[in-house]
């Protein structure tokens, strides 16, 4: 059966309020196709029933967590805008080296928020990595704090396995170097070394919460590609309890297609797409 009007509306609301994002009618077609193996898995005959179980007590608790997995976007790739990472490795890891940056005790914590399947933490870590073994006096500590909503995309990241064509966009040398082949060579899979898992912790987190559940503070907060599909109050909420995490003089780097315009933050651009804290 297809999704009528007033159930399209009703998790419209659901989403917008849990997840923060605004499905648009040209957004429907998608939704009711994605619904279709949520209602194949739980033996429901229509779109109707999948509402009346998710607005449920027992939806909210069992049925919320593949909602969120349905309606989220997770698309992105190794080096993905690759100045950010040139930015990383020679502004920012630099100045905390040097002590005039965000990290005086030369000790860089990033979060990469919205991780979706892993690529760009695991880029962070490669780039922290060769940076450490580039300074005569490699003092400086990293960690990396890998999140997102979906818990389906997080467990694809701790795995830290990924097929031959995802790797395409790492440099050979670094493929040499922190990459370890599958046994069975048909098998066409790599998984990320033992020293980059190392640097990484993941957690779920919800943007929408007004509390993410933790009082750390970063140097570097990587949120790319998310707050697209946020509405601009939303977006600026988001960007005011990221400042909240980030230490004065620390930098926040959004995607190639955002911007902070008009938001009433304490964030001032020093590069394409890159913040700093005030």
């Amino acid at each position: 059966m297809a999704l009528t009007d007033h159930d399209f509306k009703r998790l419209c609301g659901f989403i917008y309020e849990h997840v923060g994002i605004k499905m648009s009618d040209v957004k429907r077609t998608m939704l009711e196709g994605r619904l279709q193996k949520r209602l194949r898995a739980l033996g429901l005959a229509s779109h109707r029933d999948y509402c009346d179980f998710l607005f449920s007590a027992a939806g909210q608790e069992q049925e919320l967590v593949h909602m969120i997995d349905v309606v989220t976007t997770n698309k992105t790739d190794f080096f993905r805008e690759p100045s950010h990472f040139e930015f990383l490795s020679q502004v920012v890891l630099p100045e905390m080296c040097n002590g005039r940056g965000a990290g005086h005790k030369r000790k860089c914590r990033i979060w990469s928020a919205g991780c979706s399947t892993g690529e760009e933490p695991y880029t962070l870590a490669m780039v922290l990595r060769e940076f450490q073994e580039a300074q005569p006096d490699p003092t400086l500590e990293g960690e990396i704090f890998a999140s997102d909503i979906s818990t389906r995309v997080l467990d694809h990241a701790r795995r830290a396995v990924y097929s031959e064509e995802r790797i395409a966009p790492i440099p050979p040398a670094l493929r040499k170097k922190y990459l370890l082949r599958s046994r069975d060579p048909k098998a066409g899979l790599v998984r990320m070394d033992s020293s980059l898992r190392a640097l990484l912790r993941f957690g779920r987190i919800n943007f929408m919460d007004e509390d993410f559940g933790f009082q750390e503070r970063f140097q570097v907060i990587f949120c790319r590609n998310v707050i697209i599909y946020f509405d601009k109050p939303t977006q600026e909420r988001l960007m005011r309890k990221f400042c909240r995490h980030l230490d004065p003089g620390g930098y926040l780097f959004l995607g190639h297609s955002e911007s902070l315009h008009g938001f009433d933050v304490p964030l001032a651009q020093v590069a394409p797409t890159v913040y700093r804290r005030q």
